[in-house]
């Protein structure tokens, strides 16, 4: 047992036993890939869900995005919550709703009853976080940066593994079996959670900003609004922009509250610090790069070769192309811990970020057959598996232990609204690249996309160098 200051009061931590710990591990690796997994589940099953409960492609979408908005929100209050005396309560309190939402997904009724089921999973998201804090709070220093590198990864790649699976599975049983996979897995989390969850650190307190969360949530689903809906850009231009103000305004009004607040939702204050400003733009400007070029990639291969380009493949096997994605960038994640030990984390962000361009650039040059997208998302799982890993060391070298939830949580509010945001870029760039009277884009749409993700991944580059280079300062005066 060691003590750890908080607020200048010593409180004791508690490690867990050995054997406790080889329980531990796996455990939340387990639920950060569960909570992932379940929440992409709406990608590949956007079609499929249209379909069977005859609504449009638009209306459908709303699988995904409502998982993501509720995430987004749930996660800052999670990290609040899981900052506290009952973290352990909280686990599994939210994996009970994500339980009771899957079981809503596979329950035959109406389109309503699955939008609210996919904004209960979504909930799941704000888990990661909370497995972080547990992992730095119960386990040996020298294993929790290890372990916390992995999770951030699993937490990316749970969308490879959970893509092709429901593909397969709405395939062979339909939209229910697919989500039925959901129900499974998430009750399968949380015994895992009950069995294998230690209780928080005494000595802490933590209380929720509910005016902060309310503005915060009224201003991302603004934010995912003009991300999903990409046709209010095109037909609606001063309307989505006009949104897109209300959107900064609020945010804006959001930091005065969180300033202002004793019990703030997010350390606002903890975000000037450079380490923690420069590590969440690079987060949000990859973000943005980084699911970019997922989008292109997996549109490209359904994309029919009548087009004049294209392989014309199904939903499952077009999820087969993000094997390599997991499977690299889960290779990069047990990597990264290694090569940390003399290489600095922000080092390693940017040269993940250089690895993710020369995805993109790969994919502009070659993409006539089809394992060209295979090496491209071998190479992007990899560079995405190295970045994540990488992250949360910057941000975690400058925050206390106490506030290790709630600091990668809005960390993950950042990386939401990236990948939102690339989503968004991509289909915007491919309808302005899609002729009058024409279904698919022209294939060199897809090279313009590209380069915008070359250029995105530059500024994450160059941010993650300037990092690096302060560090070296600071630690080299």
């Amino acid at each position: 047992m060691n003590e750890q200051p908080v607020g200048g009061v010593a409180v004791k931590a508690f490690p867990v036993a050995r054997s406790e710990t080889r329980l531990l591990i796996p455990a939340l690796m387990f639920i950060a890939l569960v909570v992932a997994a379940v929440a992409s589940l709406g990608t590949p099953l956007i079609t499929s869900v249209a379909t069977s409960f005859h609504v449009s492609l638009g209306s459908a979408q709303w699988t995904l995005t409502v998982a993501l908005l509720s995430g987004a929100v749930a996660t800052p209050v999670l990290g609040r919550l899981g900052a506290g005396p009952h973290r352990r309560a909280t686990i599994l309190a939210t994996l009970a709703v994500v339980v009771a939402g899957s079981a809503l997904t596979v329950l035959s009724l109406p389109f309503a009853w699955l939008l609210v089921g996919r904004a209960a999973q979504g909930v799941g998201l704000g888990l990661t976080a909370l497995m972080m804090g547990v992992a730095r709070d119960h386990l040996p220093e020298e294993r929790s940066a290890a372990v916390i590198a992995l999770i951030s990864v699993v937490s990316v790649i749970g969308a490879g593994v959970g893509y092709p699976l429901a593909a397969l599975l709405a395939e062979l049983g339909g939209v229910r079996a697919a989500y039925g996979l959901g129900l499974v897995v998430t009750a399968a989390a949380l015994l895992t959670a009950w069995r294998s969850m230690p209780a928080a650190p005494e000595g802490r307190s933590a209380h929720v900003d509910v005016a902060g969360a309310v503005v915060l949530a009224a201003a991302l689903f603004l934010v995912l609004i003009l991300a999903g809906e990409r046709s209010l850009w095109i037909r609606h231009l001063a309307v989505a922009a006009g949104l897109a103000v209300v959107a900064v305004v609020l945010l804006c009004v959001w930091a005065v509250i969180e300033l202002r607040s004793t019990t703030p939702l997010v350390d606002v204050r903890a975000l000037r610090h450079p380490a923690v400003a420069g590590a969440n733009l690079a987060m949000f400007v990859g973000g943005i790069g980084m699911y970019l070029l997922l989008t292109l990639v997996t549109r490209y291969a359904q994309t029919p070769d009548g087009a004049g380009y294209g392989f014309g493949l199904t939903t499952f096997v077009a999820g087969l192309v993000l094997i390599p994605f997991s499977v690299l960038g889960f290779v990069a994640g047990k990597l990264t811990p290694r090569v940390r030990t003399r290489i600095a984390d922000a080092l390693l962000l940017a040269g993940s970020a250089v690895v993710v361009g020369g995805g993109f650039a790969l994919f502009a040059v070659a993409r006539s057959d089809l394992a060209d997208l295979f090496v491209a998302m071998g190479v992007l799982g990899f560079g995405v598996g190295g970045f994540s890993a990488a992250m949360p060391g910057v941000i975690l070298a400058v925050t206390p232990k106490s506030e290790t939830s709630s600091a990668m949580s809005f960390n993950y509010v950042v990386r939401s609204v990236g990948y939102s945001l690339g989503s968004a870029v991509g289909g915007l760039i491919l309808a302005a690249g899609t002729g009058p009277g024409h279904l698919f884009p022209e294939d060199s749409a897809y090279t313009t996309a590209a380069l915008v993700g070359i250029g995105a991944m530059a500024i994450t580059t160059l941010t993650s160098l300037a990092l690096a280079l302060r560090r070296s300062s600071a630690t080299n005066p």
